[in-house]
C-alpha cells in the first residue's frame, strides 16, 4: 500500500486543453463549457474537502515544482500569468502547460494553500513527503485520436480505450487505472495515461468514493473529469 496521510485524500481529474480557460476559449467558449463547469465542480471538491497542499500531477512535468515557479498563456495570445504558488520568482522554473492549466482552475476555485508540481514518477515520492492534509489534482486528456480531425486523426481503438477509462474513474478502481497499457496509450496519443497510472499506484488498497463529471471529445480529444475520495 502507498503512503499516504491517514486521513481522506481527496482527487480531482481533470483535461488540460488551454481552452478550458474562458481566456483562452474565446469563441469555443460555448463548446467547453459544459466541460468547464465540470472541471469546477471538481476542483471545487479539493477546496471545499479543506485540501492543505495540492499536489498538481501533469503528464509533461520532468520533475517538480514548488512556490515561485509559473507559466503563462501568452503562446495562446492571452497576456496572462500563472504562477503554481505564491508569487513568481526570478530565476523560478518555468511550469509545463498542464500545471499552468491547473494552477489557473485552482485559482478560479479560490484555493489559496499551498500547491506543489509533480511529474507521474515523482507522485508517490512528494506525497510521503507533505505533513498534513493532501490532495491531488491530476491532469491529463484521454486519446487524441478520436475522430478524421482529431490530432492524431482516427484510430477504432481509441473510443473504447477512454471508455474503460471513464470506467475506472467512475467506479473509483484505482488497479484499473494502475494498470493501463502505457504502450497503447502512447500509440492513441492518450496523454494522461501516465497521471492516471500514478494516481492509481498510489491509491492503491483505497476505499475510493468517486463520481464521473464528465465524459467528452468536442475536438476529437478524450476529456475525462472525475472527482475521486480515498480513505
Amino acid at each position: 500500500m502507498s503512503s499516504l496521510p491517514a486521513g481522506p485524500v481527496p482527487v480531482a481529474f481533470c483535461p488540460c486543453p488551454p481552452l478550458l480557460l474562458p481566456a483562452v476559449a474565446g469563441r469555443a467558449a460555448a463548446d467547453t463549457a459544459a466541460l468547464r463547469a465540470a472541471c469546477a465542480t471538481a476542483v471545487g471538491t479539493l477546496h471545499t474537502a479543506g485540501a492543505g497542499t495540492v499536489v498538481v500531477v501533469g503528464p509533461d512535468a520532468d520533475g517538480r515544482h514548488g512556490p515561485g515557479d509559473g507559466g503563462d498563456l501568452r503562446g495562446f495570445g492571452v497576456d496572462l500569468d500563472v504562477p503554481l504558488s505564491g508569487p513568481a520568482r526570478p530565476g523560478g522554473r518555468r511550469l509545463p502547460l498542464s500545471m499552468t492549466v491547473g494552477a489557473a482552475l485552482l485559482d478560479a476555485a479560490g484555493h489559496t494553500g499551498p500547491r506543489v508540481g509533480a511529474a507521474p514518477a515523482e507522485l508517490a515520492g512528494v506525497v510521503a513527503e507533505l505533513d498534513g492534509p493532501v490532495a491531488v489534482l491530476a491532469m491529463g486528456d484521454g486519446s487524441a485520436r478520436r475522430s478524421v480531425k482529431a490530432p492524431g486523426y482516427l484510430d477504432a481503438a481509441a473510443a473504447p480505450f477512454d471508455a474503460a477509462v471513464a470506467a475506472a474513474l467512475a467506479a473509483g478502481d484505482a488497479a484499473a487505472l494502475a494498470a493501463l497499457d502505457p504502450a497503447e496509450g502512447a500509440r492513441l496519443l492518450a496523454a494522461g495515461v501516465p497521471v492516471w497510472r500514478a494516481v492509481g499506484a498510489l491509491l492503491s488498497g483505497r476505499e475510493v468514493t468517486a463520481e464521473l463529471l464528465a465524459d467528452e471529445a468536442p475536438y476529437g480529444v478524450g476529456y475525462l473529469v472525475a472527482a475521486w475520495t480515498a480513505r
